[in-house]
């Protein structure tokens, strides 16, 4: 055992994470979710989120069964929503071509559509206890420090490197411990801003704080400006319901119940008109919401619509449903935000 991971599993044994919900099991189902929640999200997060969607759903067979409108529903306000559609798809995935059985073969679990290579390791060490190292946002942050490795991690020929690295660490022993500690030492010692060095019991081992770089490892990103989008929501109502549209399953919030949008040089009650043949009104607009994606900002002009006369024929991908029905579906976080700012308004 090499004196990093000695010394590793002793940090994680007195300082680390031991009561978290998904530490008190060995059921690769519950690892999964967990391991699929915690992907670019912060633990105090998931919690919640993790025990209302393990109470709806608690079998990889109620998760396949599951209308994907309900998975979302139980999604809806972690954000990265192609993760809950890609561990429905998996779940049926399992119940088709596992009998319903979480495989414990590595290059299966990794076949699941939304498990990679290091989710993949997690599953299998915290389940299974297999032989697998992991790579994620903290662990590279770890590695490079401790290793003094120049590049931005998120480059093909620095991560190769990292694995290689990772790799080479693992124990052959207390395997949940190691890499459960991998975990929590990038999470809560090693952090990317003010890391706690004066506690860190690798200070003989770490290259960076011997050669005081720890704040320059690892490289940053390279920075590009951010582009910003603008879109017209159009909060059409009518007796108490609005209209809501379901996002097509590609793209920013897929699988999502939204508003109709149009472009900001259409005009919104021609556009009511043109696609859905409603007769509407405008009404006072709402002030403009701002919602910040991975790669882009979004300006959002959400404009109040009256439907004065009767209501068309609609497809399935459109419904009216009561204010309060509304702000419960599964919706993203901006469109719930107006929708509860629709509710406290005069409308």
């Amino acid at each position: 055992m090499s004196v990093f991971a000695e010394k590793l599993i002793a940090w994680q044994q007195v300082h680390g994470r031991h009561d978290l919900p998904w530490q008190q099991t060995r059921d690769p189902y519950a690892v999964w979710v967990s391991e699929i929640m915690l992907q670019q999200t912060q633990v105090s997060a998931v919690i919640g989120y993790y025990g209302r969607f393990m109470a709806r759903f608690p079998t990889i067979a109620s998760l396949a069964e599951a209308p994907q409108d309900d998975v979302m529903q139980h999604w809806s306000g972690l954000g990265y929503y192609s993760r809950a559609r890609n561990l429905h798809h998996a779940a049926q995935t399992i119940m088709r071509e596992h009998g319903g059985i979480f495989p414990q073969d590595f290059a299966q679990i990794q076949s699941l559509k939304g498990i990679g290579r290091s989710t993949a390791a997690a599953v299998s060490v915290f389940a299974f206890q297999q032989p697998q190292t992991i790579l994620d946002g903290n662990v590279k942050r770890v590695l490079a420090r401790l290793h003094a490795v120049d590049g931005w991690p998120g480059l093909p020929l620095i991560e190769k490197r990292l694995w290689v690295l990772a790799e080479s660490l693992l124990p052959e022993k207390n395997l949940p411990a190691y890499i459960q500690g991998l975990m929590d030492f990038g999470a809560t010692l090693c952090t990317r801003s003010k890391p706690r060095c004066q506690d860190c019991p690798m200070q003989g081992e770490c290259q960076a704080f011997q050669q005081q770089r720890v704040a320059q490892l690892p490289a940053s990103k390279p920075r590009k400006a951010i582009p910003e989008r603008q879109t017209t929501m159009l909060m059409i109502m009518d007796a108490g319901e609005i209209l809501l549209e379901k996002r097509p399953d590609k793209g920013i919030w897929g699988g999502l119940w939204s508003f109709p949008e149009c472009k900001p040089d259409q005009i919104p009650v021609q556009q009511a008109e043109q696609r859905y043949g409603m007769q509407a009104e405008s009404l006072e607009d709402l002030p403009v919401l701002w919602h910040t994606f991975t790669h882009f900002k979004l300006e959002i002009t959400p404009q109040p619509l009256q439907l004065i006369g009767k209501r068309p024929g609609l497809p399935q991908h459109l419904q009216w449903l009561p204010l309060n029905d509304a702000i419960a579906a599964a919706l993203p976080t901006p469109v719930r935000t107006l929708l509860k700012t629709l509710q406290q308004s005069r409308y």
